[in-house]
């Protein structure tokens, strides 16, 4: 079945230590359920990654208790670290990775991510875990989808997320029709451009969704989540505001208009 969930990323801000008093993942999690959602993305989170199994149960016994299904993403596609979060995905129940190709450091080859996934697979697919490497403007979807098609795997797909390939001039509506047959997962957040001061050029930013450039129902048209059972995360690009306070009134907003734009469909 089909789900609409939220991603750490909807509380991008609260999150971080930008506010005097940041949300814990746990915070997070009971922020979701007070909102009717019943499925979190726990999405390049850095404080995960120094979690002892006993640190992760817990967030495990926390979305438990709350009726959450956790998904869990990361960045970086190298043996030890996917199989890392291979471990913690076993941890926290997640049947789901999503991931990017590079980082700092490790930057693969088509050829090279071809036999990283090959050779790692098997174990996600042993695990009932699925890869979906998200579209975004560091790699071209071509070479992503290159790399899917040559490993020929179900369990390694796409996280669809057409607002980032525009950094790269990959225009949404042609990176839908070239990933759809692959996508494992959606991030939905809205996007839109803005003069500067003075006219001087522009900003690309994050949007309240339904509001900005994200044709959201193409994407749906050609994606089908419901018929295929993908998730549809949300998502934020949300700039800091004057204050923290507005940022986090904001946050909040985008948030719950998000859920009741979706909801809506």
């Amino acid at each position: 079945m089909s789900r609409i969930g939220l991603s750490s990323y909807a509380f991008f801000w609260q999150l971080s230590d930008q506010v005097s008093n940041p949300l814990s993942i746990h915070d997070a999690l009971r922020k979701a359920a007070e909102l009717g959602v019943d499925l979190f993305q726990i999405c390049d989170y850095a404080p995960l990654e120094t979690m002892d199994d006993a640190d992760l149960a817990a967030v495990r016994a926390t979305a438990d208790g709350l009726g959450i299904t956790v998904e869990l993403g990361t960045k970086g596609i190298q043996k030890e670290h996917l199989r890392k979060f291979l471990h913690t995905a076993g941890i926290l129940g997640s049947d789901l990775l999503r991931t990017m190709f590079n980082v700092p450091g490790h930057t693969p080859s088509n050829d090279e991510a071809v036999d990283i996934f090959t050779e790692v697979l098997p174990e996600f697919e042993a695990a009932g875990v699925k890869i979906a490497i998200e579209t975004y403007e560091q790699v071209p979807t071509e070479r992503i989808l290159d790399v899917i098609k040559t490993v020929n795997n179900p369990y390694l797909g796409i996280c669809s997320d057409p607002a980032n390939t525009v950094a790269a001039l990959e225009m949404p509506r042609q990176v839908i029709d070239a990933v759809e047959p692959y996508v494992l997962n959606m991030h939905i957040k809205d996007f839109a451009f803005s003069r500067k001061q003075g006219w001087v050029g522009f900003t690309y930013s994050g949007a309240p969704l339904g509001e900005g450039l994200l044709d959201y129902d193409y994407m749906v048209d050609k994606i089908q989540p419901k018929t295929r059972n993908i998730n549809q995360i949300v998502e934020h690009w949300l700039p800091w505001q004057d204050t923290e306070a507005e940022t986090i009134r904001l946050e909040n907003q985008w948030t719950q208009q998000s859920l009741d734009f979706l909801r809506s469909k």
